[in-house]
C-alpha cells in the first residue's frame, strides 16, 4: 500500500511538472530590448510559451519543479529578427540555374532548411521577402503550427513590380495598370500575406505605384520597397512606403541632396511615426574579404536540413566569387556604405537589421550576426542601437510588439543567450548557446 502511494505521489509530481512546464533562466546579464541598463544576475521565469516574471536573484523566488537553466556569464536577450531574408535561396551563386533546378524543392526542402538554420543562429523571427505565394504561406504556417522548427516568418509572397524577369514569374508579379496593381495586392491580401514587397517601382507609372500602396494600406498591410535607385526612394516617400531596403546598386558616393531633403521632411513628420530602413550593407562591405577567404564556406552550420547533393552544388558554385557578375561592382560600392549609413542616421531614420540572406555567398546561419558585426565594429554604431534594430524595432514595425521583441512578462518567450558580453563583443552572436522560442528550448 505504501509503495502504491509512493508511485501515485511520483506520478502526481510528474504530472504537476508537465502541467507547469516552467523554465527559469538564472544568473545572466539581461539586455531586454528596450535599450535601458542591462540587468545583472537576472532571473526570467517562463511558463508554457510565455514569460511570467522578470527580475533578479534577489527579487524573484525560483518556483518548485521548475527546470533551471543557468545563464551565468552569459548575455541574455530577445530572440533576434532578420528583416530581409530569402528562404527560397541558400547562397548559390547562379540565380537562373537555382530557379530552374531547385524550384520544385523550395517548399518542402529548401525553405524549411532555411528557417531552421535561422532559428539555430538565434533568429526567432524573420521577414521573408520574395517567394512563390503558396510556398510562402505553407512554410510560414508549418512553422506557426509547430510542424517544422524555424524562425517565425512574416511573408510577402511574390514581389510586385513593372515586369517580372524571365523565368521568375512565380516569385514576381508584373503590374500593367493601376487596376491590375490593386487586383494583385488584393489577391496577396486574400491569401494571407503579412506584407507587400515593391521593387523597380521607378519603372511603373506613379498611378500604378500609388494604387499598389493604397490598396495594401486598405488591407492593413505595410509596404516594403527597394531603394536601390534615387527615384525609387523619391516615389516611395511620395506614396507612403513603410520601409526601405538596401543602400543602392551604384557606386555614387552618397544619396543626392534632394533625396536627403525628402527623407528629413519625412522624419520630421512624426504624425506618421518613424521612417524605417534596412540597409543590408554587410554583403557588400565584406565581399572582398569573403572573396579572398572562403573559410566561411567550410562552416557546416549552413548544411542543416539540406541534401548532400545540394550542399555540393552550392559549394561548387561559390568557388570563384571573383568571377560572379553579381559582385563585380562591389569594390567600388564599399566606400559609399558608411557614408550612406551616416546620412540616414543623421536624418533620423530608424535602421533595422536585414541581410538579404540567401543571396550568393550569404548563408542563413551566418548573415544576421555578420550584419550586426559590420554595424558595430566597422561603422561604429552603438551596440545597443544595433541590438534594438534586431529586436524591439522589428517587432514594432511588424505590429507584434505586444507579443515579442523584448523580454517582458506576458510576451512570448523568444529568448537567446550567449557566453560573454555582447555589448562589448557583438561577434559573440556567431555562436548562440541557448535558443528558446515560444517557451520551447531548441538549443
Amino acid at each position: 500500500m505504501k509503495k502504491a502511494a509512493q508511485v501515485v505521489s511520483l506520478l502526481l509530481s510528474c504530472y504537476v511538472f508537465a502541467q507547469n512546464n516552467t523554465k527559469v533562466l538564472v544568473g545572466g546579464t539581461l539586455i531586454d530590448g528596450y535599450g535601458s541598463t542591462p540587468i545583472k544576475n537576472s532571473v526570467i521565469i517562463i511558463e508554457d510559451d510565455k514569460i511570467k516574471e522578470v527580475g533578479t536573484i534577489n527579487t524573484l523566488e525560483i518556483p518548485e519543479n521548475a527546470e533551471v537553466i543557468s545563464t551565468e556569464g552569459m548575455s541574455v536577450l530577445p530572440g533576434l529578427w532578420d528583416m530581409h531574408v530569402h528562404t527560397k535561396l541558400v547562397g548559390h551563386s547562379n540565380y537562373g540555374y537555382w530557379d530552374k533546378v531547385y524550384q520544385p524543392l523550395w517548399k518542402d526542402v529548401i525553405m524549411p532548411a532555411s528557417v531552421q538554420q535561422l532559428l539555430m543562429a538565434g533568429v526567432t523571427s524573420a521577414r521573408d521577402l520574395g517567394a512563390p505565394l503558396e510556398a510562402s504561406i505553407a512554410v510560414r504556417d508549418a512553422v506557426n503550427n509547430g510542424d517544422i522548427p524555424g524562425a517565425t516568418l512574416y511573408v510577402s509572397g511574390p514581389f510586385i513590380q513593372h515586369k517580372p524577369y524571365p523565368g521568375t514569374e512565380n516569385s514576381r508579379w508584373g503590374v500593367n495598370s493601376p487596376e491590375d496593381g490593386r487586383r494583385k495586392v488584393k489577391k496577396l491580401a486574400t491569401a494571407g500575406v503579412d506584407v507587400i514587397k515593391l521593387i523597380d517601382h521607378d519603372q511603373m507609372t506613379m498611378d500604378e505605384v500609388r494604387a499598389v500602396v493604397d490598396e495594401a494600406h486598405k488591407n492593413n498591410l505595410k509596404v516594403v520597397a527597394h531603394s536601390h535607385r534615387p527615384e525609387e526612394i523619391r516615389r516611395g516617400l511620395e506614396v507612403g512606403v513603410d520601409c526601405f531596403e538596401h543602400t543602392g546598386l551604384s557606386s555614387a558616393p552618397r544619396y543626392p541632396d534632394d533625396v536627403m531633403t525628402l527623407i528629413k521632411e519625412r522624419t520630421a513628420d512624426m504624425s506618421q511615426g518613424p521612417l524605417f530602413w534596412c540597409p543590408t550593407v554587410e554583403v557588400l562591405y565584406n565581399f572582398e574579404y569573403n572573396r579572398d577567404n572562403l573559410e566561411f564556406v567550410d562552416d557546416d552550420s549552413w548544411h542543416l536540413g539540406l541534401p548532400d547533393s545540394v550542399i555540393v552544388d552550392i559549394k561548387n558554385s561559390v568557388q570563384h566569387p571573383d568571377r560572379l557578375p553579381y559582385f563585380q561592382l562591389m569594390p567600388s560600392r564599399k566606400p559609399t556604405l558608411e557614408t550612406k549609413i551616416n546620412q540616414l542616421l543623421d536624418a533620423g531614420v530608424v535602421l533595422m537589421i536585414g541581410t538579404d540572406s540567401g543571396i550568393p555567398m550569404k548563408f542563413h546561419s551566418q548573415s544576421t550576426w555578420h550584419e550586426l558585426d559590420v554595424w558595430v565594429n566597422e561603422f561604429g554604431i552603438d551596440p545597443m542601437y544595433a541590438i534594438r534594430g534586431a529586436t524591439y524595432w522589428p517587432s514594432l514595425w511588424m505590429g507584434v510588439a505586444d507579443e515579442v521583441g523584448t523580454v517582458t512578462p506576458g510576451k512570448y518567450a523568444d529568448i537567446i543567450a550567449v557566453k560573454g558580453d555582447v555589448l562589448r563583443y557583438i561577434s559573440l552572436l556567431q555562436d548562440v548557446d541557448i535558443v528558446i522560442k515560444h517557451g520551447k528550448r531548441y538549443k
